[in-house]
């Protein structure tokens, strides 16, 4: 009987109109974007991916699933961007570091969903380690600077490099969830992120007695 075939192709052509994993996380981004990590159902992400209800389960169990995932992609590539932007340290500790905190604010501007996923989804590192082991390695891009300019103060007056890194840390995220993201959620201040970034990473540093930059 035809009916049966036409289910079949139906089902087919919901499943098969592309790569499944990639439209869902797709649609997923959009509906963050519009209306944030808690926003939205994982029926609405696979009608938005313009799929049948069902055909997300084939490759996630629930929508926290989907947004651990979008979340671990997210930290991939801001690990990516901010290894690239410490570029080993060169040509100075000091200026590669001030590169990583500017690449940070870029990736809260360019991609706020990907960033809202990341930090604000509510998601625990316990339950999706794939996506803990993302953002530990975006960490330790900052931790490894942190080191290397602690490394420039003498011995008996060097900060803690974890300590440094975590101040530096929340410093950068605070000023990019405020002021640096490029959605709704961005507050206007009289100055650039990347100025208020600078200002207060100054302040910071030259209080530890850290040397300026090009040192």
């Amino acid at each position: 009987m035809s009916w049966g075939k036409s289910g079949e192709s139906s089902e087919r052509r919901s499943y098969h109109h592309g790569n499944l994993r990639e439209a869902l996380v797709k649609a997923a981004l959009a509906l963050i974007s519009e209306k944030g990590p808690a926003g939205f159902t994982f029926a609405e992400a696979a009608r938005a991916a313009g799929v049948s209800p069902a055909a997300p389960y084939r490759h996630f169990r629930d929508r926290d699933a989907l947004l651990a995932d979008i979340a671990r992609q997210g930290f991939q590539a801001f690990a990516r961007a901010l290894e690239s932007a410490w570029g080993g340290g060169q040509p100075n500790a000091r200026d590669a570091f001030d590169r990583v905190g500017r690449a940070y604010l870029h990736f809260a501007r360019t991609e706020p969903a990907y960033f809202a996923a990341m930090f604000e989804s509510g998601l625990s590192g316990a339950d999706y380690p794939d996506m803990a082991v993302e953002g530990d390695r975006a960490f330790a891009v900052l931790r490894t600077a942190c080191d290397a300019l602690t490394e420039t103060v003498p011995k008996g007056k060097r900060p803690p490099a974890l300590m440094m890194a975590l101040h530096i840390w929340s410093l950068s995220h605070g000023i990019a969830a405020l002021f640096g993201r490029g959605d709704r959620a961005r507050r206007p201040i009289p100055m650039t992120p990347e100025d208020l970034l600078e200002a207060a990473t100054l302040i910071y540093l030259d209080g530890l007695g850290l040397p300026g930059p090009g040192k």
